[in-house]
């Protein structure tokens, strides 16, 4: 599988993590585990086989997403099937996806949602063009177009959510609580503004981003056992590894063996 990854320009750098494009895919299990990252994405794909998203990991009730969809943010991993040909796609930064789809994050929250259901004919559209168009950069290029006729309102979030996604990605924080202090917001504020713009409650967003720092030290193999636990925040291993768990459906052991290389998918041999 190849994959071609490419950062947004401004202004969409405020709102955009990265662009993807991907040829066709030869996985090495039936489904993948998508992990959690605390964000949204949008997702294109080209092929002709529908996309298979399962209801659990142990079942096989599953339904045949459509060919444009966005992912909302997930506090899990999101099980899909591998029978997939050319993708391309948007990873949207913290909060950066409400722009573009005028509903609350949390309403598509641990969903993923049809993108016609959003963006009606339009969305029929995009697929096309995508589809007629070969070049990895030129999809991007596309998809750069698309996301800034679409956009709602100014490019820049606000000034508590950036004070509050900032804190959230401090190694050192020990609450929430915490993050009320710094930016000055109340318990119900700072709630009512996650669950609208990023669209999981300030707790949830925490333990999923700093679960997201402790993979990034797991991968690069630098920091492993209770160390990668202290220098993330947890009590102790034993709580780091539920945590992990949790959040990746897995041991970190078993993780490191079936990841699925330049990707945030995972193999389910099971």
């Amino acid at each position: 599988m190849t994959h071609a990854f490419y950062r947004p320009k401004a202004p969409l750098d405020a709102l955009v993590d990265y662009f993807w494009v991907s040829g066709n895919y030869v996985a090495q299990a039936p489904r993948e585990r998508v992990l959690p990252s605390g964000s949204q994405a949008l997702v294109v794909h080209l092929g002709e086989t529908p996309v298979r998203v399962y209801s659990g990991e142990h079942t096989t009730e599953a339904a045949d997403a459509p060919g444009a969809l966005l992912c909302g943010a997930r506090s899990s991993p999101l099980i899909i099937g591998t029978t997939l040909g050319p993708t391309v796609g948007v990873h949207f930064k913290p909060g950066g996806a409400h722009p573009f789809f005028g509903v609350p994050a949390n309403a598509v929250a641990e969903q993923t949602v049809a993108l016609d259901a959003l963006w009606g004919a339009s969305a029929h559209s995009l697929r096309e063009r995508l589809m007629e168009t070969s070049s990895p950069l030129e999809r991007v290029q596309l998809l750069e177009e698309y996301l800034l006729h679409r956009l709602r309102r100014s490019f820049e979030p606000g000034p508590a959510l950036r004070a509050s996604l900032e804190a959230f990605e401090e190694p050192d924080l020990t609450s929430v609580a915490e993050v009320n202090r710094r930016t000055g917001l109340s318990p119900k504020r700072l709630l009512a503004l996650f669950r609208e713009e990023v669209g999981l409650s300030p707790k949830t967003f925490w333990r999923v981003r700093r679960f997201r720092a402790a993979l990034r030290d797991l991968d690069l193999g630098s920091l492993r056992g209770a160390a990668l636990a202290a220098e993330h925040g947890y009590c102790d291993q034993a709580h780091f590894l539920r945590e992990f768990r949790s959040l990746a459906g897995s041991s970190p052991r078993e993780y490191l063996a079936a990841r699925v290389a330049d990707t945030d998918h995972v193999s389910v041999y099971g």
